[in-house]
Protein backbone atom coordinates (compact mmCIF):
# COMPACT_ATOMS: atom_id res chain seq x y z
CA UNK A 1 0.00 0.00 0.00
CA UNK A 2 0.98 3.40 -0.96
CA UNK A 3 0.65 6.79 1.53
CA UNK A 4 1.12 9.95 0.01
CA UNK A 5 -0.22 12.94 2.08
CA UNK A 6 -4.61 12.52 2.08
CA UNK A 7 -4.82 9.74 -0.57
CA UNK A 8 -3.66 6.74 0.13
CA UNK A 9 -3.88 3.54 -2.87
CA UNK A 10 -5.73 0.07 -1.56
CA UNK A 11 -5.15 -3.32 -3.39
CA UNK A 12 -8.79 -4.47 -3.24
CA UNK A 13 -8.43 -8.47 -5.11
CA UNK A 14 -9.31 -8.68 -7.80
CA UNK A 15 -11.04 -5.37 -8.65
CA UNK A 16 -7.91 -3.82 -8.54
CA UNK A 17 -6.75 -0.51 -7.40
CA UNK A 18 -8.45 2.18 -5.55
CA UNK A 19 -7.49 5.12 -4.99
CA UNK A 20 -9.16 7.07 -1.70
CA UNK A 21 -8.90 10.32 -0.01
CA UNK A 22 -8.36 10.66 3.67
CA UNK A 23 -8.75 13.83 5.08
CA UNK A 24 -7.78 12.96 8.56
CA UNK A 25 -5.25 10.76 10.32
CA UNK A 26 -2.17 8.25 8.51
CA UNK A 27 -3.42 4.98 8.59
CA UNK A 28 -2.29 1.65 8.91
CA UNK A 29 -3.33 -1.32 7.21
CA UNK A 30 -4.50 -5.29 7.88
CA UNK A 31 -6.62 -7.98 6.03
CA UNK A 32 -9.69 -8.59 8.19
CA UNK A 33 -10.56 -11.88 5.91
CA UNK A 34 -9.12 -13.76 3.31
CA UNK A 35 -11.09 -11.57 0.38
CA UNK A 36 -11.14 -8.18 2.65
CA UNK A 37 -9.14 -5.30 3.49
CA UNK A 38 -9.45 -2.67 5.99
CA UNK A 39 -7.92 0.20 7.38
CA UNK A 40 -7.23 1.03 11.22
CA UNK A 41 -6.69 4.49 12.25
CA UNK A 42 -5.17 4.95 15.08
CA UNK A 43 -6.34 8.00 16.44
CA UNK A 44 -10.02 7.85 16.19
CA UNK A 45 -10.02 3.92 15.80
CA UNK A 46 -12.38 4.50 12.43
CA UNK A 47 -11.28 1.37 10.20
CA UNK A 48 -13.22 0.47 6.66
CA UNK A 49 -13.99 -2.81 5.25
CA UNK A 50 -14.37 -3.65 1.57
CA UNK A 51 -16.09 -6.85 1.85
CA UNK A 52 -17.01 -9.87 -0.16
CA UNK A 53 -20.89 -9.04 -0.25
CA UNK A 54 -19.68 -5.75 -2.55
CA UNK A 55 -20.46 -3.41 0.61
CA UNK A 56 -18.07 -0.69 2.11
CA UNK A 57 -18.04 -0.74 5.99
CA UNK A 58 -17.18 2.26 8.15
CA UNK A 59 -17.43 1.90 12.45
CA UNK A 60 -15.43 3.31 15.48
CA UNK A 61 -13.98 2.01 18.60
CA UNK A 62 -13.37 4.09 21.41
CA UNK A 63 -9.56 5.07 23.31
CA UNK A 64 -8.87 5.79 26.62
CA UNK A 65 -12.42 7.24 28.34
CA UNK A 66 -14.76 6.45 31.30
CA UNK A 67 -16.83 3.57 30.48
CA UNK A 68 -20.04 3.45 32.14
CA UNK A 69 -20.83 0.37 34.99
CA UNK A 70 -23.10 -2.35 33.90
CA UNK A 71 -23.15 -3.69 37.53
CA UNK A 72 -21.62 -3.34 40.72
CA UNK A 73 -21.28 -6.21 42.81
CA UNK A 74 -20.50 -5.47 47.11
CA UNK A 75 -17.25 -8.12 45.99
CA UNK A 76 -14.48 -8.36 43.73
CA UNK A 77 -15.90 -10.09 40.78
CA UNK A 78 -13.29 -13.23 39.38
CA UNK A 79 -15.48 -14.84 37.06
CA UNK A 80 -18.26 -13.94 34.54
CA UNK A 81 -20.19 -16.33 32.15
CA UNK A 82 -23.49 -15.91 29.80
CA UNK A 83 -26.03 -18.19 29.62
CA UNK A 84 -26.41 -19.63 26.46
CA UNK A 85 -30.37 -20.28 26.23
CA UNK A 86 -31.66 -17.72 28.36
CA UNK A 87 -28.59 -15.00 28.28
CA UNK A 88 -28.43 -14.95 32.17
CA UNK A 89 -25.17 -12.81 33.31
CA UNK A 90 -23.64 -15.12 35.89
CA UNK A 91 -20.98 -13.77 37.64
CA UNK A 92 -19.16 -14.49 40.97
CA UNK A 93 -16.29 -14.04 43.83
CA UNK A 94 -15.67 -12.89 47.35
CA UNK A 95 -13.42 -12.25 49.98
CA UNK A 96 -12.71 -15.75 50.60
CA UNK A 97 -12.47 -17.03 54.19
CA UNK A 98 -10.40 -14.62 55.92
CA UNK A 99 -12.95 -12.31 58.22
CA UNK A 100 -13.23 -9.39 56.42
CA UNK A 101 -16.48 -8.32 56.16
CA UNK A 102 -16.67 -9.11 52.71
CA UNK A 103 -18.99 -11.71 51.32
CA UNK A 104 -19.19 -14.74 49.07
CA UNK A 105 -21.73 -15.08 46.07
CA UNK A 106 -22.62 -15.92 42.87
CA UNK A 107 -25.04 -13.11 41.46
CA UNK A 108 -27.01 -13.63 38.46
CA UNK A 109 -27.84 -10.28 36.22
CA UNK A 110 -30.32 -10.55 33.53
CA UNK A 111 -29.29 -8.17 30.88
CA UNK A 112 -31.94 -6.05 28.87
CA UNK A 113 -31.81 -2.99 26.04
CA UNK A 114 -33.47 -0.37 26.66
CA UNK A 115 -33.42 2.73 24.31
CA UNK A 116 -29.98 1.06 22.73
CA UNK A 117 -27.88 0.93 26.04
CA UNK A 118 -27.47 -2.54 28.13
CA UNK A 119 -28.95 -2.52 31.65
CA UNK A 120 -28.52 -5.37 34.05
CA UNK A 121 -30.87 -6.37 36.96
CA UNK A 122 -29.69 -8.30 39.83
CA UNK A 123 -32.20 -11.37 39.64
CA UNK A 124 -30.77 -13.45 42.09
CA UNK A 125 -27.66 -13.62 44.82
CA UNK A 126 -26.33 -16.83 46.07
CA UNK A 127 -24.38 -17.08 48.90
CA UNK A 128 -21.72 -19.41 49.04
CA UNK A 129 -20.64 -18.85 52.48
CA UNK A 130 -16.59 -18.95 53.51
CA UNK A 131 -15.79 -20.05 49.81
CA UNK A 132 -15.21 -17.32 46.98
CA UNK A 133 -15.59 -18.51 43.62
CA UNK A 134 -12.82 -18.29 41.52
CA UNK A 135 -13.78 -19.63 38.10
CA UNK A 136 -16.95 -21.74 36.73
CA UNK A 137 -17.85 -22.91 33.38
CA UNK A 138 -21.84 -23.52 32.48
CA UNK A 139 -22.93 -26.58 31.54
CA UNK A 140 -26.85 -26.25 30.73
CA UNK A 141 -28.13 -25.95 33.90
CA UNK A 142 -25.50 -26.44 35.95
CA UNK A 143 -22.50 -24.25 37.77
CA UNK A 144 -18.99 -26.04 37.84
CA UNK A 145 -17.30 -23.43 40.46
CA UNK A 146 -13.91 -23.53 41.35
CA UNK A 147 -14.04 -22.89 44.98
CA UNK A 148 -10.55 -23.01 46.74
CA UNK A 149 -9.90 -27.14 46.15
CA UNK A 150 -12.97 -27.97 45.16
CA UNK A 151 -14.97 -27.76 42.12
CA UNK A 152 -19.09 -27.33 43.50
CA UNK A 153 -21.53 -28.30 41.61
CA UNK A 154 -24.89 -26.44 41.37
CA UNK A 155 -28.33 -26.22 39.44
CA UNK A 156 -30.18 -22.96 39.30
CA UNK A 157 -33.70 -22.57 37.46
CA UNK A 158 -35.70 -19.55 36.92
CA UNK A 159 -39.35 -20.02 38.41
CA UNK A 160 -42.69 -18.95 37.82
CA UNK A 161 -43.50 -15.20 39.28
CA UNK A 162 -45.62 -15.67 42.56
CA UNK A 163 -48.60 -13.32 42.32
CA UNK A 164 -49.22 -10.49 46.15
CA UNK A 165 -45.04 -10.50 46.55
CA UNK A 166 -43.49 -7.42 46.29
CA UNK A 167 -39.60 -7.54 44.95
CA UNK A 168 -38.52 -6.95 48.48
CA UNK A 169 -40.23 -9.40 50.08
CA UNK A 170 -38.60 -11.99 47.93
CA UNK A 171 -35.26 -10.76 49.40
CA UNK A 172 -36.00 -12.38 52.77
CA UNK A 173 -35.74 -15.78 51.78
CA UNK A 174 -33.77 -17.84 53.79
CA UNK A 175 -30.12 -20.10 53.24
CA UNK A 176 -28.04 -17.25 52.64
CA UNK A 177 -30.03 -16.50 49.07
CA UNK A 178 -31.71 -13.24 48.14
CA UNK A 179 -33.64 -12.76 45.09
CA UNK A 180 -34.21 -9.36 44.10
CA UNK A 181 -34.40 -7.04 41.38
CA UNK A 182 -32.27 -4.50 41.83
CA UNK A 183 -31.34 -2.78 38.45
CA UNK A 184 -27.59 -1.13 37.40
CA UNK A 185 -27.71 1.12 34.55
CA UNK A 186 -24.45 2.43 32.87
CA UNK A 187 -25.19 5.63 34.67
CA UNK A 188 -25.13 6.27 38.90
CA UNK A 189 -28.46 7.61 38.42
CA UNK A 190 -29.34 4.75 37.04
CA UNK A 191 -28.01 3.16 40.60
CA UNK A 192 -30.28 5.37 42.66
CA UNK A 193 -33.74 4.11 41.47
CA UNK A 194 -34.22 1.41 44.30
CA UNK A 195 -37.72 2.43 44.82
CA UNK A 196 -38.66 1.75 41.29
CA UNK A 197 -37.14 -1.60 41.00
CA UNK A 198 -38.69 -2.83 44.81
CA UNK A 199 -42.44 -1.99 43.59
CA UNK A 200 -42.41 -3.83 40.15
CA UNK A 201 -42.46 -7.22 40.04
CA UNK A 202 -40.98 -7.85 36.71
CA UNK A 203 -38.96 -10.51 37.90
CA UNK A 204 -38.76 -14.29 37.95
CA UNK A 205 -37.68 -15.97 41.02
CA UNK A 206 -34.71 -17.94 40.80
CA UNK A 207 -33.79 -20.92 42.35
CA UNK A 208 -30.07 -22.75 43.72
CA UNK A 209 -29.50 -25.79 44.95
CA UNK A 210 -25.90 -27.82 45.19
CA UNK A 211 -25.70 -31.22 43.36
CA UNK A 212 -22.03 -32.47 44.30
CA UNK A 213 -18.76 -31.48 45.03
CA UNK A 214 -15.20 -33.05 44.14
CA UNK A 215 -11.94 -32.44 44.88
CA UNK A 216 -9.94 -30.74 42.66
CA UNK A 217 -6.67 -29.74 43.70
CA UNK A 218 -4.54 -31.95 46.42
CA UNK A 219 -1.90 -29.37 47.10
CA UNK A 220 -0.81 -29.88 50.59
CA UNK A 221 -0.83 -26.00 51.20
CA UNK A 222 -3.61 -23.65 50.21
CA UNK A 223 -5.08 -26.04 47.30
CA UNK A 224 -6.64 -24.01 44.19
CA UNK A 225 -8.49 -25.11 41.28
CA UNK A 226 -7.42 -23.02 38.98
CA UNK A 227 -9.14 -23.34 35.65
CA UNK A 228 -12.95 -25.72 35.20
CA UNK A 229 -14.62 -26.41 31.48
CA UNK A 230 -17.20 -29.13 30.13
CA UNK A 231 -16.33 -31.00 26.90
CA UNK A 232 -19.01 -29.88 24.27
CA UNK A 233 -21.61 -32.64 24.25
CA UNK A 234 -21.54 -32.23 28.36
CA UNK A 235 -19.87 -35.90 28.66
CA UNK A 236 -16.78 -34.52 30.20
CA UNK A 237 -15.74 -32.01 33.17
CA UNK A 238 -11.81 -31.22 33.33
CA UNK A 239 -10.70 -29.09 35.76
CA UNK A 240 -6.61 -28.08 36.15
CA UNK A 241 -5.34 -27.16 39.86
CA UNK A 242 -2.34 -25.45 41.32
CA UNK A 243 -0.36 -29.02 41.76
CA UNK A 244 -0.31 -29.46 38.00
CA UNK A 245 -2.92 -32.16 37.40
CA UNK A 246 -5.63 -32.22 35.44
CA UNK A 247 -8.75 -34.37 36.57
CA UNK A 248 -11.54 -35.75 33.99
CA UNK A 249 -14.33 -36.68 35.50
CA UNK A 250 -17.33 -38.54 33.42
CA UNK A 251 -20.69 -36.03 34.16
CA UNK A 252 -22.98 -36.32 34.82
CA UNK A 253 -22.20 -38.96 36.77
CA UNK A 254 -19.07 -37.56 38.39
CA UNK A 255 -16.76 -40.62 38.12
CA UNK A 256 -13.45 -39.38 38.09
CA UNK A 257 -12.08 -40.81 34.79
CA UNK A 258 -8.61 -39.18 34.71
CA UNK A 259 -6.16 -38.02 36.88
CA UNK A 260 -2.47 -37.15 35.37
CA UNK A 261 0.13 -34.85 35.94
CA UNK A 262 -0.18 -32.17 33.02
CA UNK A 263 2.40 -29.81 34.41
CA UNK A 264 5.40 -28.67 36.71
CA UNK A 265 3.37 -26.24 39.28
CA UNK A 266 0.32 -24.34 38.40
CA UNK A 267 -1.69 -24.86 35.74
CA UNK A 268 -3.31 -21.48 33.90
CA UNK A 269 -5.77 -22.71 31.86
CA UNK A 270 -7.10 -25.46 29.88
CA UNK A 271 -9.46 -25.93 27.36
CA UNK A 272 -11.40 -28.84 25.34
CA UNK A 273 -11.73 -29.42 21.43
CA UNK A 274 -14.74 -31.10 20.02
CA UNK A 275 -12.73 -34.16 19.73
CA UNK A 276 -11.47 -34.26 23.18
CA UNK A 277 -8.28 -33.24 22.48
CA UNK A 278 -7.22 -31.27 26.10
CA UNK A 279 -5.12 -28.13 25.38
CA UNK A 280 -3.43 -26.90 29.10
CA UNK A 281 -1.01 -24.37 29.65
CA UNK A 282 1.02 -23.97 33.01
CA UNK A 283 3.80 -21.70 34.57
CA UNK A 284 6.45 -23.81 33.67
CA UNK A 285 6.67 -22.21 30.35
CA UNK A 286 4.60 -25.40 28.63
CA UNK A 287 1.79 -25.50 26.56
CA UNK A 288 0.74 -28.94 26.15
CA UNK A 289 -1.97 -31.40 23.90
CA UNK A 290 -2.97 -34.47 25.04
CA UNK A 291 -4.94 -37.28 24.09
CA UNK A 292 -7.07 -38.61 27.34
CA UNK A 293 -3.70 -38.73 29.63
CA UNK A 294 -1.04 -39.14 26.72
CA UNK A 295 0.89 -36.47 25.27
CA UNK A 296 0.42 -35.90 21.77
CA UNK A 297 2.84 -32.60 21.67
CA UNK A 298 4.39 -29.85 23.02
CA UNK A 299 3.84 -26.06 21.35
CA UNK A 300 6.37 -24.14 20.51
CA UNK A 301 4.95 -20.44 19.22
CA UNK A 302 8.94 -18.68 18.56
CA UNK A 303 10.47 -21.15 16.45
CA UNK A 304 10.88 -18.84 13.40
CA UNK A 305 11.58 -15.66 16.34
CA UNK A 306 14.99 -16.02 16.93
CA UNK A 307 15.25 -13.07 19.46
CA UNK A 308 13.36 -14.54 21.78
CA UNK A 309 14.71 -17.86 24.28
CA UNK A 310 12.27 -20.41 26.08
CA UNK A 311 12.54 -18.69 29.00
CA UNK A 312 11.49 -15.41 27.90
CA UNK A 313 7.91 -16.13 27.71
CA UNK A 314 5.03 -18.61 29.43
CA UNK A 315 1.83 -19.07 28.36
CA UNK A 316 -1.19 -17.40 30.09
CA UNK A 317 -4.49 -18.56 28.18
CA UNK A 318 -5.96 -21.06 25.38
CA UNK A 319 -9.41 -21.04 23.62
CA UNK A 320 -10.51 -23.59 20.53
CA UNK A 321 -12.94 -22.00 18.53
CA UNK A 322 -14.29 -22.47 15.12
CA UNK A 323 -14.00 -20.84 12.04
CA UNK A 324 -16.92 -18.72 10.57
CA UNK A 325 -18.18 -20.32 7.24
CA UNK A 326 -15.39 -23.50 7.24
CA UNK A 327 -17.27 -26.14 9.31
CA UNK A 328 -14.94 -28.58 9.52
CA UNK A 329 -11.86 -26.02 10.45
CA UNK A 330 -10.95 -26.05 14.11
CA UNK A 331 -8.55 -23.04 15.48
CA UNK A 332 -6.63 -22.65 18.69
CA UNK A 333 -5.70 -19.33 20.12
CA UNK A 334 -2.97 -19.02 22.79
CA UNK A 335 -1.89 -15.90 24.45
CA UNK A 336 1.67 -15.74 25.53
CA UNK A 337 2.96 -12.82 28.32
CA UNK A 338 6.69 -11.74 29.49
CA UNK A 339 7.70 -14.07 32.15
CA UNK A 340 9.61 -11.09 33.87
CA UNK A 341 8.89 -7.34 33.90
CA UNK A 342 11.63 -5.16 32.25
CA UNK A 343 10.86 -1.02 32.62
CA UNK A 344 10.49 -1.08 28.94
CA UNK A 345 7.69 -4.35 28.92
CA UNK A 346 8.12 -6.14 26.12
CA UNK A 347 4.86 -7.19 24.29
CA UNK A 348 2.72 -9.59 24.60
CA UNK A 349 1.76 -12.23 21.84
CA UNK A 350 -1.18 -13.63 20.62
CA UNK A 351 -0.56 -16.74 18.37
CA UNK A 352 -3.23 -18.82 16.25
CA UNK A 353 -3.18 -22.45 15.70
CA UNK A 354 -4.63 -24.71 13.57
CA UNK A 355 -6.88 -26.81 16.00
CA UNK A 356 -6.41 -30.32 13.91
CA UNK A 357 -2.58 -30.81 13.51
CA UNK A 358 -1.47 -27.82 16.00
CA UNK A 359 0.84 -25.93 13.42
CA UNK A 360 1.38 -22.14 14.18
CA UNK A 361 -0.77 -20.50 11.55
CA UNK A 362 -0.32 -16.63 12.75
CA UNK A 363 1.73 -14.69 15.62
CA UNK A 364 0.90 -11.11 16.61
CA UNK A 365 2.28 -8.93 19.28
CA UNK A 366 -1.22 -7.60 21.36
CA UNK A 367 0.36 -4.79 23.21
CA UNK A 368 2.75 -3.90 26.21
CA UNK A 369 -0.59 -4.51 29.04
CA UNK A 370 0.08 -7.70 30.52
CA UNK A 371 -2.88 -9.89 29.25
CA UNK A 372 -4.69 -11.95 31.86
CA UNK A 373 -7.66 -13.31 30.47
CA UNK A 374 -8.87 -14.49 26.94
CA UNK A 375 -12.29 -15.72 25.24
CA UNK A 376 -13.30 -16.28 22.07
CA UNK A 377 -16.69 -15.45 20.50
CA UNK A 378 -19.34 -18.40 19.69
CA UNK A 379 -18.85 -17.67 15.79
CA UNK A 380 -14.97 -17.57 16.14
CA UNK A 381 -15.33 -14.12 14.63
CA UNK A 382 -13.94 -12.06 17.70
CA UNK A 383 -11.27 -12.71 20.53
CA UNK A 384 -11.36 -10.35 23.61
CA UNK A 385 -8.52 -9.76 26.00
CA UNK A 386 -8.14 -8.34 29.54
CA UNK A 387 -5.28 -6.83 30.70
CA UNK A 388 -4.10 -6.55 34.39
CA UNK A 389 -3.92 -2.71 34.22
CA UNK A 390 -7.63 -3.10 33.71
CA UNK A 391 -7.52 -2.17 29.81
CA UNK A 392 -9.86 -4.16 27.77
CA UNK A 393 -9.53 -5.02 23.77
CA UNK A 394 -11.43 -7.29 21.04
CA UNK A 395 -9.27 -8.73 18.37
CA UNK A 396 -10.44 -10.37 14.74
CA UNK A 397 -9.62 -13.48 15.12
CA UNK A 398 -8.61 -14.05 11.69
CA UNK A 399 -6.13 -11.28 11.09
CA UNK A 400 -5.29 -10.95 14.71
CA UNK A 401 -5.45 -7.51 14.39
CA UNK A 402 -7.17 -4.69 17.03
CA UNK A 403 -10.49 -3.88 16.74
CA UNK A 404 -11.16 -2.33 20.20
CA UNK A 405 -9.41 -1.05 22.69
CA UNK A 406 -10.41 0.51 26.23
CA UNK A 407 -7.50 1.79 28.19
CA UNK A 408 -8.25 0.86 32.01
CA UNK A 409 -11.84 0.28 31.37
CA UNK A 410 -11.60 -1.12 34.69
CA UNK A 411 -9.28 0.29 38.13
CA UNK A 412 -7.13 -3.28 38.37
CA UNK A 413 -6.64 -6.68 36.52
CA UNK A 414 -9.64 -7.49 34.52
CA UNK A 415 -10.26 -11.48 35.71
CA UNK A 416 -12.73 -12.74 33.13
CA UNK A 417 -14.96 -11.60 30.03
CA UNK A 418 -17.19 -13.50 28.17
CA UNK A 419 -19.09 -12.54 24.63
CA UNK A 420 -22.86 -12.35 24.45
CA UNK A 421 -23.73 -15.98 23.45
CA UNK A 422 -25.02 -16.10 19.31
CA UNK A 423 -28.49 -17.61 20.49
CA UNK A 424 -32.13 -16.21 19.82
CA UNK A 425 -31.64 -14.56 23.68
CA UNK A 426 -28.02 -13.57 22.58
CA UNK A 427 -29.21 -12.13 19.35
CA UNK A 428 -32.22 -10.58 21.09
CA UNK A 429 -29.91 -8.54 23.65
CA UNK A 430 -26.95 -7.49 21.15
CA UNK A 431 -29.25 -5.45 19.68
CA UNK A 432 -27.61 -3.13 16.70
CA UNK A 433 -24.38 -4.20 17.25
CA UNK A 434 -22.13 -6.63 15.52
CA UNK A 435 -20.88 -8.19 18.51
CA UNK A 436 -20.76 -7.64 22.92
CA UNK A 437 -18.34 -8.51 25.72
CA UNK A 438 -19.26 -8.17 28.93
CA UNK A 439 -15.89 -7.66 31.30
CA UNK A 440 -15.53 -8.46 35.42
CA UNK A 441 -12.44 -7.13 37.92
CA UNK A 442 -11.20 -7.24 41.04
CA UNK A 443 -12.66 -3.34 41.24
CA UNK A 444 -16.13 -5.34 41.85
CA UNK A 445 -17.65 -3.37 38.28
CA UNK A 446 -19.30 -5.23 35.34
CA UNK A 447 -19.01 -3.66 32.32
CA UNK A 448 -20.42 -4.17 28.44
CA UNK A 449 -18.34 -3.53 25.60
CA UNK A 450 -19.82 -3.32 22.22
CA UNK A 451 -19.34 -3.23 18.70
CA UNK A 452 -21.68 -1.31 16.51
CA UNK A 453 -22.65 -2.83 13.51
CA UNK A 454 -20.72 -1.59 10.44
CA UNK A 455 -22.61 1.23 8.62
CA UNK A 456 -22.41 -0.15 4.90
CA UNK A 457 -22.19 1.33 1.17
CA UNK A 458 -22.62 -0.44 -1.88
CA UNK A 459 -19.40 -1.33 -3.45
CA UNK A 460 -20.52 0.50 -7.32
CA UNK A 461 -21.42 3.68 -5.45
CA UNK A 462 -17.69 3.63 -3.57
CA UNK A 463 -16.72 2.92 -7.17
CA UNK A 464 -17.99 5.77 -8.60
CA UNK A 465 -16.93 7.90 -6.42
CA UNK A 466 -13.26 6.99 -6.62
CA UNK A 467 -13.42 6.90 -10.57
CA UNK A 468 -14.87 11.03 -9.88
CA UNK A 469 -12.00 11.36 -7.42
CA UNK A 470 -9.49 10.69 -10.01
CA UNK A 471 -11.02 11.94 -13.17
CA UNK A 472 -10.86 15.33 -11.08
CA UNK A 473 -7.37 14.80 -9.87
CA UNK A 474 -6.45 14.42 -13.66
CA UNK A 475 -8.57 17.34 -14.64
CA UNK A 476 -6.69 19.40 -11.59
CA UNK A 477 -3.12 18.47 -12.85
CA UNK A 478 -4.37 19.07 -16.51
CA UNK A 479 -5.12 22.53 -15.54
CA UNK A 480 -2.45 23.31 -13.33
CA UNK A 481 0.24 21.94 -15.88
CA UNK A 482 -0.84 22.45 -19.39
CA UNK A 483 0.21 19.56 -21.48
CA UNK A 484 0.55 16.93 -18.55
CA UNK A 485 -1.08 14.27 -20.21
Amino acid sequence: MTITYKWFIIEVGKWGFILVLVAYKPVTAYYAKSQDFGLNYQGGRNWIVLDRSGFVSFSATMGRRKHPDLYCAPFPLYTVKVHHETGLVITAGGGGASKTGIKNGVHFLGLELVGGRHSATLLHSHDTDTRATMNLALGGDVIAAGQDGTCSLMRFKQCPKKDGHKAAARGAGGDGEQTAPRRRGGHRKAEGGGDEAETRDETTQMSVEAVGEVCSDRSPADPLQKCVRFSADLSLLLTGGADGHVRVWEYPAMKEKLDFKAHDGEIEDLDISPDNKIVTVGRDFACCVWSNDQLVVGLSWHDNMPHITDKMYRYQACRFAKVEDQSDALRLYTVQIPHKRDRKPPPCYLTKWDGRNFLPLLTKTCGNEVISCLAVSDSGTFLGLGTVTGSVSIYIAFSLQNLYYVREAHGIVVTDLAFLPDSPKGRGILGDNEAAMVTVAVDSRCKMHVLPNRRSFPMWLVLLLCAAIVVCVVLFLQHTFPGFI
